[in-house]
């Protein structure tokens, strides 16, 4: 299958933004989960929130998305909402950081079912990452399930061990845990190789139609970044 990926700020597509909270919703309803904090619609009246959506060519259907945003907008990130009653030390690290450096959040990843497997969430997070040069964030947070980990951990974030329980929280309830994230995103020191080779690619050619590779075999992508 083939996807189209293009960037845009939130405010100026509010019909585009509806669909992608619509089909979020209906991803985490299958899964019986309601309470995630980036699942609201507070980001879409965010000037400092960018979405990324991943569209069929063919047909125009998002078929999946994840969104950048930025310290300094209308709210506070995703991350701070989730974790922020059960460790405060959240909002000034946080804070910190957009100060020295810039900061912000990957946030609302998802994809439909039609394309589950293929690899799609994966390039959905190169292309965020890619795009934090253009914001001027060199700082990325996150929040993340156990099963997500590890394909965070090879685009280059760590577990923030100073927050809650070495990084862990329950979230978005008791019988599941989170962790808590933290990235450099300018160099990418602890990305894989391969990961960051992609990002940098992107940074540098944020318009291009290349081939990527995924769990099931070769995908075109067209990027608009």
């Amino acid at each position: 299958m083939n996807f189209k990926l293009r960037a845009f700020r939130a405010i100026d597509e509010p019909e585009t933004c509806g669909q992608y909270l619509d089909e979020h919703l209906e991803v985490l309803r299958i899964f019986g989960i309601t309470k995630i904090t980036s699942a609201n619609d507070d980001w879409l009246r965010n000037p400092s929130c960018y979405v990324i959506i991943a569209e069929d060519p063919k047909s125009g259907q998002i078929v999946g998305g994840i969104r950048v945003q930025q310290v300094g907008g209308t709210q506070p990130l995703p991350v701070e909402d989730a974790i922020g009653f059960m460790d405060s030390a959240i909002h000034l690290l946080v804070k910190d950081h957009h100060f020295n450096r810039g900061a912000g959040e990957l946030c609302g990843l998802w994809n439909a079912r039609s394309v589950a497997g293929l690899g799609l969430s994966k390039i959905l997070i190169r292309a965020g990452l890619s795009i934090t040069n253009q914001l001027g964030i060199k700082t990325m947070f996150g929040i993340c399930a156990e099963l997500t980990l590890p394909m965070f951990k090879s685009v280059g974030y760590e577990i923030e061990e100073s927050l809650g329980n070495c990084g862990t929280f329950y979230y978005p309830n008791e019988d599941l845990v989170a962790y808590a994230l933290i990235m450099d995103a300018n160099s990418l020191p602890q990305a894989e190789e391969i990961e960051r080779s992609i990002v940098l690619k992107l940074r540098e050619s944020p318009i291009i139609r290349t081939v990527e590779i995924g769990p099931k075999g070769e995908m075109e992508v067209e990027y608009e970044l």
